[in-house]
C-alpha cells in the first residue's frame, strides 16, 4: 500500500505541474507493481496521468479487499456484499463510493479501528483528487458542471465516513464525538 500511495502521491504532483504524460521510469513502475501483485498479464502502462491515477486507484482498491484483516468487501445498504455503489452524476460522470469495512466477527479491535481510519483517509484523498480536477475543469472551461458535481459527491462521501468512524470512536472508548477545530458541522462543498 505505501508503494502504490508513493506512486500515486508522484502522478499527483505531476499533474499539480499540468503534465499530462506519463513519464516512462512511472510506467515502468507501475507497470512493476501491477507484477509484484500477481497480474502476469497487466495492460500496458498508461500513456496518460489521468489514466494512470485511475490505474493506481484500482491497484489500491485490490489491495484494500484482499488485506487479511479485512475479511468481507465492503457493503452498502441493501446490496449483497462486495457490490459497491456507483453514483451517476450529472452529464454521465461515475463516482465510487466508500463505505468502512465491517468489524471482523463483529467485535471491534485496534486493527479494525486502523482500517476505519485509512478508510476516512482514502475518501479525503479522492476528495482533494476531485476538487483539484473541478478547478482544472473550471479553469480550462471543460465540462466544470460534471467536476463539481464529482467534487461535491466526493465531500459528501468523505464527510459521511468522517462522521461515521467519528460515532465508531466515540462508542468504542464510550466518549461523545468530537470534529477537529475548523472542520463544520456540515458539509459544504
Amino acid at each position: 500500500m505505501a508503494e502504490s500511495d508513493g506512486l500515486l502521491d508522484d502522478v499527483e504532483r505531476l499533474r499539480l505541474d499540468d503534465h499530462s504524460e506519463v513519464p516512462q521510469l512511472l510506467r515502468d513502475a507501475i507497470c512493476a507493481l501491477q507484477v509484484r501483485l500477481g497480474r502476469t498479464d497487466p495492460p500496458l502502462a498508461p500513456a496518460t496521468l489521468h489514466a494512470a491515477h485511475d490505474l493506481v486507484f484500482a491497484v489500491q482498491q485490490r489491495l484494500m479487499a484482499a488485506n487479511p484483516k479485512h475479511p468481507r468487501p465492503n457493503r452498502h445498504a441493501g446490496r449483497p456484499g462486495g457490490q459497491p455503489v456507483v453514483t451517476v452524476l450529472r452529464d454521465g460522470g461515475l463516482w465510487k463510493l466508500l463505505t468502512l469495512p465491517p468489524p471482523p466477527g463483529g467485535t471491534p479491535d485496534d486493527a479494525w479501528l486502523e482500517l476505519v481510519e485509512c478508510t476516512v483517509e482514502r475518501a479525503w484523498d479522492r476528495w482533494c483528487y476531485a476538487q483539484q480536477h473541478a478547478v482544472r475543469a473550471a479553469q480550462e472551461r471543460y465540462k466544470p458542471h460534471v467536476a463539481l458535481a464529482v467534487a461535491r459527491t466526493a465531500w459528501s462521501n468523505y464527510w459521511e465516513l468522517y462522521v461515521e468512524a467519528e460515532e465508531i470512536r466515540a462508542r468504542v472508548s464510550g466518549a461523545t464525538p468530537s470534529r477537529p477545530p475548523g472542520i463544520p458541522s456540515a458539509p459544504h462543498a
